[in-house]
């Protein structure tokens, strides 16, 4: 009885652990989701939707972008060619996936989507990464308290805690810098996806 009890809570847990392994999306699936631009744009387009989307308005608005044209410009040859490639290619690919709900013409995103949120995140082509400025702000901080240590830096007339609150406001200023620009670059912040 003893044994059967313990075969049946890991046969129960080997259950769970299943589960959430079905759950979650690999990185080479994300990365395979992403790498198509209609996806890309559904998605976003998506995001911004608080109802299902009908395909017909979702496949305007992605042949629009993809042809930098608007919506009313478009030809019905461009929309035709999206309208098809999304129900037949993009939105079953992402409807298995979890990301959307795709179904009866309507697209729905699934919370599922949030997993994707940090790999649709733009970087500007002309910024430094953020890793190696902090690890230069943190070299800066060091080199002053290393300085303030042997005694190398002026502390007449200078409170000895002015040069840490200086760093620390450093610190506090780049980080709500950071977060400022990690918001505006956020994928569903843009007005077109890129």
């Amino acid at each position: 009885m003893g044994q059967r009890a313990s075969g049946e809570l890991q046969a129960d847990t080997d259950a769970d652990a299943g589960d959430s392994a079905d759950e979650a999306l690999h990185k080479d699936e994300i990365f395979d989701l992403m790498s198509n631009h209609r996806r890309r744009y559904a998605i976003h387009y998506l995001k911004g939707a608080d109802d299902p989307v009908p395909l017909a308005e979702l496949a305007e608005q992605v042949a629009a972008w993809e042809h930098d044209k608007r919506v009313e410009e478009i030809a019905s040859a461009e929309r035709k060619t999206t309208y098809t490639s999304l129900q037949q290619t993009h939105l079953p690919r992402l409807d298995r996936a979890g990301v959307v709900d795709f179904e009866d013409g309507e697209v729905e995103l699934e919370d599922r989507v949030e997993r994707l949120d940090i790999y649709l995140d733009i970087v500007p082509a002309n910024s430094i990464s953020w890793g190696m400025y902090y690890l230069g702000l943190s070299a800066f901080a060091i080199l002053v308290l290393a300085a303030l240590w042997v005694d190398f830096l002026p502390t007449d007339g200078v409170p000895v805690l002015a040069y840490p609150a200086v760093l620390i406001a450093m610190f506090a200023v780049s980080a709500g810098y950071h977060a400022y620009v990690n918001h505006k670059y956020r994928f569903e912040n843009l007005e077109r996806p890129p």
